[in-house]
């Protein structure tokens, strides 16, 4: 018998408004994660704290409040807690502002599911 079969899955909250990304985010992560669904800012932080999930994939352009202010919110509740940025935004300034938030990496849309696999096990091996 295969240990990691039967070890629980890491729980992955996945940050997302548009349904479509989300589901191809779902689609792609639901074999090797349990996935939360929240669909901004607000709803992020309130199902981090319901949920302690292991790692939160953050989309930066939500509404209510968007990944960057939810990302800072976060950092004042848990220090290590991997938090991803996935988003259309591929400019420098853009991935130095989520780094001044707080978010431990960032992936550009539209996603490579090879490269989204690998970055999470980096940081929940």
């Amino acid at each position: 018998m295969d240990s990691q079969n039967t070890l629980p899955l890491k729980k992955l909250l996945v940050a997302e408004d548009n349904e479509s990304n989300f589901l191809l985010l779902m689609t792609i992560l639901k074999k090797d994660y349990q996935i939360i669904h929240a669909v901004d800012g607000l709803e992020t932080i309130q199902k981090y704290r319901e949920y302690s999930p292991d790692a939160i994939l953050m989309d930066i352009k939500m509404p209510n409040m968007n990944g960057l202010e939810a990302t800072r919110e976060i950092r004042k509740l848990n220090t290590c807690i991997p938090i991803i940025v996935v988003s259309a935004f591929a400019f420098d300034g853009d991935k130095q502002e989520a780094r001044q938030a707080g978010c431990t990496d960032y992936l550009v849309k539209p996603i490579d599911s090879r490269l989204l696999k690998e970055t999470l096990k980096k940081y929940l091996p």
